[in-house]
């Protein structure tokens, strides 16, 4: 049913784009294909993110290029390096953590994610602008792959105690489940063998009118391009105002260079 009266706005703040380049301080495995990674460095200073789904993209030069060699290059130049975008998790004055869906180490963001050597370079662009949820939705309805975990996270820390949530994570199997700090548990999706994107896509699919948690939810959808369909149909059973939520393909099956849109 419409909205009577809304809780909340999700509001675009355009943010000062900036370079910066840092290096790898430490790697942590949270799972077999799940890597959380640190950067830092002196460049990370005023480093902000203001919504909990924005986007920086990461520039991965060759193996063995010193933070030297970029500091050498022009702007262009440096971007000109192969580049992939992810969401920041969590930041300081000189350091910065990332979290990689290593997708089997295929690529070159997953392979550097897991293999580069401590000490090497990488420059950070952005985040260009966030999507902020200003006020307090009535409930909360999280649900992507691997890829939003990161997301998940920072909204899920936005959550207050005993406000109505629903958080589903699609993963391969019980072997690639990760900790969550959430007000609820979350529902884990295993999609076995099947394509990925396939088990969000059924649990979106099986979201009725009844299963709507209040009359003014935000509702976060991030996954494998597929889920794009499933999600907006989901808005559309609800009768949420799609100017209140998040729906995105944050990636593509077979195409390396796709990144998800703003």
């Amino acid at each position: 049913m419409p909205n009577a009266k809304s809780s909340f706005t999700l509001d675009r703040v355009p943010l000062d784009l900036t370079f910066r380049i840092v290096t790898l301080a430490a790697r942590e495995l949270l799972a077999p294909d799940y890597v959380r990674i640190r950067l830092q460095g002196a460049d990370l200073a005023g480093f902000s993110s203001l919504g909990a789904d924005d986007h920086m993209r990461l520039f991965f030069p060759a193996s063995g290029t010193t933070e030297a060699d970029m500091r050498a290059l022009d702007t262009e130049e440096l971007r000109a390096f192969p580049s992939r975008e992810y969401t920041p998790l969590a930041w300081g004055d000189d350091w910065l953590d990332v979290e990689f869906a290593l997708h089997s180490g295929a690529g070159v963001a997953s392979t550097w994610a897991a293999s580069a050597a401590i000490g090497s370079a990488i420059g950070v662009g952005g985040p260009r602008g966030s999507a902020v949820v200003s006020g307090t939705p009535d409930a909360w309805l999280l649900v992507g792959d691997e890829t939003a975990i990161p997301a998940i996270r920072r909204f899920a820390a936005m959550i207050p105690d005993a406000t109505p949530a629903r958080i589903a994570i699609e993963v391969a199997s019980a072997a690639d489940h990760v900790d969550i700090d959430a007000p609820v548990a979350v529902e884990w999706l295993h999609r076995g063998e099947n394509p990925a994107g396939s088990a969000v896509c059924s649990f979106l699919d099986s979201l009725a009118e009844t299963d709507r948690l209040s009359n003014d939810p935000f509702c976060f959808i991030a996954a494998e391009q597929q889920v794009v369909k499933p999600g907006r149909a989901l808005l559309a059973r609800w009768g949420v105002d799609t100017a209140k939520a998040t729906v995105k393909g944050y990636w593509k099956r077979g195409e390396d260079e796709y990144h998800a849109p703003h």
